[in-house]
């Protein structure tokens, strides 16, 4: 994951933003407005908030959107777009506007397991891909990454960019340990007990992170840490075995690596999504801060301490998909976004969440990942399932 891509001396980043009204998109289009100088944003989509998409296409003078839910085709909003927008709809419509020959990233910033035809469709291409999407890692890296080329992917995720960033300079095989940082998240050393009450705005309070309902919600459980493991995983070409997770609660230390002679390179900084989002579009740059800095004068401590993965279940389940493979990193992916969403919606508790993960990867025959289509089914089954262990404990 050296290089970096070639675009013309001077002229600007063209930028696709998929998922250009949730917490990361919103974000980078603030990078945008910062640096508007060097990123033109030409393409821009959303999945059902129409309004938002609209004001943001009008403000940067886009001419290209995607609206990826097909209720939303006759949004009323639409008719504020400027004369001679272009308007596509459909779940692959994303998709397309990654294709376009006027766009050199692409900030894949859709939540779920949606993401991952959009990440595929950008690595049949030259373009760069600022992966923001997990989930296209944890369910088809086994596809992807062998389709990556050099400097073509960068991580967005705090944890993944500060990775890469350590790794830089460095020799790969020199590395001893990668040490994925957790802040621990609202309910750092509760117990299960005390977890099976938890209501969804106890859980909607994340101490450090100003992120989206669903990835606070996996935060919150640990399942975030979970799936950041399988992404690091397939990003760093290493074992689950090498990926150490150590709550540091301050999420001031992004990430760490530990070579063979004992040094270990931090990554450090502030706790505001934009700095690694920016990263990946100034690559391999850096440009000025859009954040405000750290003073670590005045920071206090850094504390240190082991994850329970006994209480919460999730990051234990995530290590076992991720020791197994294949398509058992689908099931538990799908079968988690069901079980947020209930939860979400007060149909589960916080604690069956786990459960009815587990349930579904008992019942999933592991098969060898071969496609975007065989991978398709086993998401479509493995949310059936979810709900039906659901609709069992309810």
């Amino acid at each position: 994951m050296t290089g970096s891509l070639d675009t013309a001396c001077g002229a600007k980043l063209r930028i696709a933003i998929l998922g250009c009204t949730g917490s990361i998109g919103v974000q980078a289009l603030d990078v945008c407005r910062q640096h508007a100088d060097r990123l033109e944003v030409v393409a821009l989509s959303a999945h059902s908030r129409v309004r938002e998409l609209v004001d943001a296409a009008r403000e940067f003078g886009v001419d290209r959107i995607a609206v990826t839910d097909p209720a939303h085709a006759h949004d009323p909003a639409l008719a504020d777009l400027a004369d001679g927008t272009q308007v596509l709809v459909g779940e692959h419509a994303a998709v397309e506007l990654c294709q376009a020959d006027d766009v050199d990233c692409v900030l894949v910033a859709i939540v779920g397991a949606a993401g991952l035809a959009a990440s595929a469709a950008v690595l049949e291409t030259d373009k760069r891909l600022a992966l923001a999407n997990k989930e296209s890692l944890v369910v088809g890296g086994d596809l992807l990454m062998p389709r990556v080329r050099p400097g073509q992917l960068i991580p967005v995720d705090s944890e993944h960019s500060a990775i890469f960033q350590c790794y830089r300079g460095e020799k790969a095989d020199q590395a001893h340990a990668i040490w994925l940082t957790c802040s621990g998240g609202p309910f750092y050393g509760w117990t299960r007990d005390q977890l099976s009450r938890v209501t969804p705005s106890d859980a909607l309070a994340h101490p450090t992170w100003n992120m989206g309902a669903k990835i606070t919600i996996d935060s919150a459980t640990l399942m975030n840490k979970g799936l950041e493991r399988i992404e690091a995983m397939h990003l760093f070409g290493v074992d689950m075995e090498f990926i150490r997770v150590v709550i540091q609660r301050q999420s001031k230390i992004h990430s760490m690596v530990e070579y063979e002679d004992g040094s270990v390179i931090a990554h450090l900084g502030a706790s505001d999504m934009r700095i690694p989002i920016q990263y990946a579009f100034s690559y391999p740059d850096r440009w000025s801060t859009p954040a405000p800095r750290v003073d670590f004068r005045t920071l206090g401590s850094l504390d240190f301490g082991e994850p329970d993965a006994d209480t919460f279940r999730c990051l234990a389940l995530a290590e076992d998909a991720g020791r197994v493979r294949g398509t058992l990193p689908c099931v538990l992916n799908a079968a988690n976004e069901v079980a947020v969403a209930a939860f979400l919606a007060g149909t589960c508790s916080f604690t069956d969440i786990d459960a009815v993960v587990e349930t579904c990867m008992d019942d999933h025959d592991v098969q060898p990942v071969q496609s975007l289509e065989q991978l398709a089914d086993i998401d479509a089954w493995a949310r059936r399932r979810a709900a039906e262990a659901i609709a069992a404990r309810s």
